[in-house]
C-alpha cells in the first residue's frame, strides 16, 4: 500500500507542477500583451516637421505636422509622410518582435523582421540591430521563478463535492483583439500543445 501512496503522492505532485507551468505560460501571455499594447514609436523627418507616433501592429496614433511642412509642395509633403510613417512602422514591429523574443523562446523573430527591414530599405541588419538597441528602453529584471507567485493548490479538496463549482476564466485577451493580439496567442497557442 506504501508503494501505490508513493505513486499517487508523485503524480498529484506531477499535476502541480503542470498547473505552475500553465500559471506561468499565461501570465507570461498577459505581461506580453501588456508591453505589445503600450508600444509607441515616435518618429521625426530630418527637418522635424513631419512626426509620426506608430503603435502596436503598425497602428498610426498621431501625425504631426509643422507649419513648415505645410509650405512644402504636395509631393514633397507626401514623400515625408510616407517615408516617416514607413520608419515608424519599422521601428515598432522592431519593438514588437523584441518583446515576444523576451517572452517565447526560440522563435527568433527579430532576426526575420530586422531581415526583411533590411532588404525593404536597403540597410544592413547591423545597422537595424544597433538602432533597436538604442530605441529599447532599459527594462526590468524578470522575477525569478522561484520569486513569482503560485497559487498553493496543496490544500484544496478536489474530490468534495459540496464545493461550488469555479467559472474557469479565459487567457487575457481572449475576448477579442487586434490582429497582432489573434497572431501572437496563436503562435503561443501553436508552440505549446
Amino acid at each position: 500500500m506504501s508503494a501505490e501512496f508513493e505513486r499517487l503522492v508523485a503524480q498529484f505532485e506531477q499535476f502541480q507542477s503542470k498547473i505552475r507551468k500553465v500559471d506561468d505560460q499565461l501570465a507570461n501571455v498577459g505581461r506580453m500583451q501588456s508591453e505589445i499594447a503600450a508600444i509607441e514609436a515616435t518618429v521625426s523627418n530630418a527637418d522635424r516637421s513631419v512626426t509620426v507616433v506608430a503603435g502596436p501592429g503598425g497602428a498610426i496614433k498621431d501625425i504631426q505636422l509643422t507649419d513648415r511642412a505645410l509650405a512644402q509642395q504636395p509631393q514633397a509633403l507626401s514623400a515625408a509622410l510616407m517615408s516617416t510613417i514607413q520608419q515608424a512602422v519599422a521601428e515598432a514591429a522592431r519593438k514588437q518582435a523584441g518583446i515576444v523574443d523576451e517572452h517565447v523562446e526560440g522563435l527568433s523573430i527579430t532576426d526575420q523582421v530586422l531581415e526583411t527591414q533590411a532588404q525593404l530599405f536597403g540597410t544592413s541588419t547591423e545597422e537595424l540591430r544597433e538602432k533597436l538597441e538604442q530605441e529599447r528602453p532599459s527594462r526590468q529584471p524578470r522575477p525569478r521563478p522561484e520569486e513569482e507567485y503560485h497559487e498553493d493548490y496543496s490544500h484544496q479538496d478536489f474530490l468534495d463535492g459540496d464545493s461550488t463549482p469555479q467559472t474557469p476564466t479565459s487567457p487575457p485577451g481572449s475576448g477579442g483583439g487586434s490582429a497582432g493580439d489573434e497572431f501572437l496567442q496563436g503562435l503561443f497557442n501553436d508552440d505549446h500543445r
